[in-house]
């Protein structure tokens, strides 16, 4: 008997029991940066060069479309004009933009110099001066500024073509040469076909340099077409996207292709 009551005891323990299940785990999704949600609203607008600086403030915005520039210094709050297209100086650095209004004239000079903010200490790749002439009263303005980098280069891209020839794994170590280009940082990383790489991108409106790239050491087979792809890599200054694909180019012609990774 006293069996029998152990066994309804343990039986009515087990049916009390409830099965607990585990609550799937939460997706986590990564937010895109300010500093990337910004570059996408330069493309949308058009915007691929924005300056500022301080005593006074004034910001500058070039599009496709327009030129704004805004300042707190009274008589010269606001300049705006049409598009027009850079004067490149006879040294190959610097650029100037000539604008007249009825309003006035503006004159804007872009330098390939480093240039440090006063007021924040953040360095920008461009020094900017501006002459602004307006009911005849003049004044100059200088900052910092920077093109903005083409947000759709932003992702990870596999080698397709290497000098107009489609390439295959055989061609390189393992895999096929890769990059993985970051376009709010204006630095890349990725595969050489045998080696580790990492460089920077030098960007300006329509042009396209990967510089200052540094690779592992690895010893690498006669047959492998490494060096053929860091020299074309090294070699272009265009580019395009189009149809999830990545070609760069330079004046001889087209030399790489990449698709894109999702």
């Amino acid at each position: 008997m006293q069996k029998w009551i152990q066994l309804l005891l343990m039986v009515s323990i087990i049916a009390s029991c409830k099965t607990v299940s585990t609550p799937p785990k939460e997706v986590v999704k990564t937010e895109p940066t300010p500093a990337y949600k910004q570059q996408i609203e330069n493309l949308e607008k058009g915007i691929y060069f924005r300056a500022s600086g301080n005593e006074p403030e004034w910001n500058l915005k070039i599009s496709e479309k327009r030129i704004e520039f805004t300042s707190l210094k009274s008589g010269f709050e606001s300049f705006k004009s049409v598009h027009v297209e850079p004067i490149r100086a006879m040294d190959a650095s610097v650029k100037m933009y000539r604008v007249a209004t009825e309003s006035g004239t503006m004159n804007i000079q872009i330098m390939q110099q480093e240039c440090v903010n006063t007021m924040s200490g953040e360095k920008f790749p461009h020094s900017v001066r501006i002459e602004i002439t307006q009911n005849n009263n003049s004044t100059n303005f200088s900052g910092c500024g920077k093109y903005i980098t083409d947000s759709r280069l932003h992702d990870i891209w596999v080698l397709e073509k290497l000098n107009a020839k489609t390439v295959n794994s055989t061609d390189f170590l393992k895999e096929l040469p890769n990059l993985e280009i970051n376009s709010t940082t204006n630095n890349f990383m990725g595969f050489a076909g045998c080696n580790r790489m990492n460089g920077t991108i030098f960007f300006e409106r329509g042009l396209l340099r990967f510089t200052n790239i540094i690779t592992t050491r690895m010893g690498c087979p006669g047959n492998n077409k490494e060096s053929e792809f860091l020299k074309a890599l090294q070699s272009t200054t265009s580019y395009k996207v189009e149809n999830m694909r990545l070609t760069l180019s330079n004046p001889s012609g087209e030399k790489l292709v990449f698709k894109k990774v999702d």
